[in-house]
């Protein structure tokens, strides 16, 4: 298949438009829809809308389809299992599918039991819940930015039986701190003369009598996507892990956009050099399927049976396509791809930077990039950069805003330099029409 986006006269064509005219009818308001594409099947790193163009993918469904789309040995699975059991009850019965991709879990990640649940707000719950009944505390320390900040955190639990084995649980108190957003520090300080005062900001709240106290874990994630794909400093999440072993708190790590070897390992924080005592995942954790999943060790993980369950948690066919996906992938060495080609993309981004003002940087690891889009003045230009992803549209390439004015790059793992150069000529070309 040819890597060059087929032409059309225009998007949206008359079938995307009758489905937006529907869509607008009967579906909440509150999805944040980018621009006029209405998706009808996938190929490798394709798209293909109602209306028959064919767009080049640089954002995998947020991070989700790992290894693209219909990969065969994902459908194969999914398939296959479907005419055997779609589901089996796992919170009230055992099977051994769900045990088996467990294992492969634990094996590599070196965690020790793991909570399935549906999707990654319920994973990242399931966390917090955790540290809860763990600590017995109901604060926690989160950072401004962040995706999960208002998915789970600051919902106070309905249920009287969930997390402290029958106590009421007042409202999870959340506290925030800055995270380590270098390239336009909050703080209006630098790194590395700093010494990263963002986290002596947290140590400061946890010192504080009234907070410190009632703090039962801090949750990050490894690379902030929602704030702009922002990567910290190498030694931001080991001062972060020092902090929690000195206050005997725990570590929550939220993978579920950098996990299953987005950025090059299994898991982001394994390129900092840490484990969290609990991690999230979700993503492409499910090959495509909706799948969450909670890992920690035995000594936290020691909740009685009752204490968290999930009606279709472990999902039968999500648990087989997510299984198959990431044994394909460790066939494949995903790994090494990941970070050969990641390179080679942000290596021409920066070399992009060069000659484009617009971009005011360029980061991230493995295939979890960000491009910055600024003024003149380095200032955030967010209609610039939505001007930039339409452009892009319209020429066959599918990419997503994060942060106020960043562009975000998170294409299937399966990416070739060749699709990836092509996706890049567009983007600069996209970048190049556009006056600030």
């Amino acid at each position: 298949m040819s890597d060059a986006p087929l032409q059309w006269e225009g998007v949206p064509g008359k079938g995307a438009i009758g489905v937006i005219a529907r869509d607008m009818a009967v579906i909440s308001p509150s999805l944040p829809r980018v621009y006029p594409f209405v998706v009808e099947r996938g190929e490798g790193v394709y798209l293909f809308d109602v209306d028959g163009n064919r767009f080049l993918d640089f954002a995998a469904g947020a991070g989700v389809m790992g290894l693209g789309y219909q990969n065969p040995h994902v459908v194969s699975a999914a398939r296959d299992q479907v005419g055997r059991l779609m589901h089996s009850g796992f919170s009230n019965f055992y099977a051994e599918l769900p045990v088996r991709f467990a294992e492969k879990l634990t094996k590599v990640t070196g965690y020790d039991r793991v909570f399935f649940s549906n999707s990654g707000a319920e994973a990242l719950e399931a966390a917090v819940k955790l540290a809860v009944w763990h600590n017995r505390k109901t604060g926690f320390i989160s950072f401004y930015q962040c995706i999960h900040r208002g998915r789970i955190l600051d919902l106070p639990s309905t249920t009287t039986a969930i997390a402290t084995g029958g106590d009421d649980i007042p409202c999870i108190q959340v506290h925030r701190g800055h995270y380590a957003y270098c390239y336009r520090c909050p703080l209006n300080i630098e790194y590395p003369g700093c010494g990263i005062e963002c986290l002596n900001e947290v140590e400061n709240l946890l010192e504080d009598a009234s907070v410190g106290g009632g703090v039962a874990g801090i949750i990050v994630e490894p690379i902030q996507y929602e704030g702009g794909c922002i990567t910290p400093p190498d030694d931001f999440h080991k001062e972060l892990r020092r902090i929690c072993h000195e206050h005997e708190i725990l570590f929550i790590a939220d993978e579920l956009l950098t996990g299953v070897y987005r950025t090059g390992v299994f898991l982001a924080m394994e390129s900092f050099g840490v484990q969290a005592d609990i991690t999230a995942m979700a993503g492409s954790i499910g090959g495509g399927l909706p799948l969450g999943a909670t890992l920690s060790y035995s000594d936290i993980m020691n909740w009685p049976p009752g204490t968290l369950a999930s009606t279709t948690g472990g999902n039968m066919v999500a648990v087989a396509a997510g299984l198959a996906g990431i044994e394909e992938m460790d066939s494949q060495k995903i790994g090494k791809s990941v970070n050969k080609i990641g390179y080679y993309m942000q290596k021409r981004l920066c070399e992009m930077q060069d000659a484009c003002p617009p971009i005011g940087d360029v980061r991230g690891r493995g295939l979890m990039i960000g491009v910055e889009i600024v003024k003149l003045d380095k200032t955030p230009a967010p209609l610039l950069r939505d001007a930039i992803i339409e452009e892009a549209f319209e020429a066959g390439l599918i990419l997503l805003p994060t942060g106020d004015s960043t562009i975000s790059i998170t294409p299937p793992l399966t990416m070739t330099e060749e699709s990836a150069d092509t996706g890049l000529d567009i983007l600069e070309s996209a970048i190049r029409s556009l006056k600030r």
